[in-house]
């Protein structure tokens, strides 16, 4: 439960628009970035912004464009203010005022398996080689590594239990043999320095009754990858990327994967599809069927 998100005094409506979120059980860092969009749009105003007008609704989201906001963030301010006048002050004529701006998605970073044993090997600890192969064993989000718990472990059925989901959905991922092992190990190394309970995170931060910060995922990743000799810039969400790429090019249905990540849409799993080369190489072209080129030529007899 998240009941104060920012330093600011919370008012009734920001606490009102906090409950909502809590209800739908959003992400901590969505509810933290929806507030602050909102708090944008009050400063804007002068006002509070449940007094807006279309109009000023409208020149908003002009001024913030013309302002220079980058379309990502400009797209996540839509949401939350979407959000707040749909579900918090149910007022939906002033979201339609509102709109998402299109852009093209770069492709992701994707490594290869190599890289992917490489980076993996040149962890410095125990703890972090065991939550970045869960990031990619199990192809998790780094918000669904870090809430892990040891009790998510399901051992018997060989799956992680991932309840803490992007939209605050549940969802069942894939818990590898080799995998199991390395948790195995890391529960033992764990039990031994004091910071693993059975009730406890899976990986603990600096104190064990708090999970390891998504920040310093990011800073593991990014240390093993320089230790590897991996040029490439990559997080921990290249694990996953790489993950579900992997699996398209061994041929896993593609609704198989869509269920793995937990994603809503297909068409946001059909993306990997652009960066799987094994698929693409494996692919017989309709030319090469109409044998249209001819093969060598005998060479002709010397006269003599």
């Amino acid at each position: 439960m998240i009941e104060i998100i920012s330093d600011l005094p919370v008012s009734s409506l920001r606490q009102r628009m906090i409950d909502e979120m809590n209800m739908r059980r959003f992400a901590r860092k969505t509810q933290i970035d929806y507030v602050r969009h909102v708090e944008r749009f009050a400063y804007y105003l002068g006002r509070p912004p449940d007094t807006a007008t279309p109009e000023e609704v409208r020149q908003f989201q002009i001024d913030q464009q013309n302002a220079g906001v980058g379309v990502p963030t400009m797209n996540s301010i839509v949401s939350a203010l979407r959000f707040f006048f749909t579900r918090t002050i149910d007022r939906p004529d002033l979201s339609r005022r509102l709109y998402f701006v299109k852009h093209p998605r770069s492709l992701p970073t994707v490594l290869s398996p190599d890289e992917v044993a490489r980076l993996l090997g040149a962890t410095t600890s125990l703890k972090h080689q065991a939550a970045l192969s869960v990031a990619y064993g199990a192809g998790l989000r780094v918000a669904e590594v870090a809430m892990l718990k040891v009790r998510d472990i399901d051992s018997e059925r060989m799956l992680l239990r991932v309840e803490r989901g992007k939209g605050g959905r549940y969802r069942n991922a894939i818990l590898p043999a080799d995998l199991l092992i390395l948790l195995r190990e890391w529960w033992k190394v764990g039990r031994q320095q004091g910071v693993m309970h059975a009730d406890g995170w899976l990986f603990p931060g600096q104190h064990y009754l708090k999970p390891i910060s998504t920040r310093h995922l990011y800073r593991i990743v990014a240390e093993a990858a320089h230790a590897a000799g991996i040029a490439k810039k990559v997080g921990p969400h290249t694990l996953r990327h790489s993950f579900a790429t992997h699996l398209l090019e061994d041929g896993v249905s593609i609704r198989v994967i869509q269920a793995l990540l937990g994603h809503e849409k297909l068409e946001t799993t059909a993306f990997y599809t652009k960066v799987a080369t094994r698929t693409a190489r494996a692919v017989i072209s309709p030319l090469d069927k109409l044998a249209l080129l001819p093969g060598p030529q005998p060479q002709a007899a010397p006269d003599g």
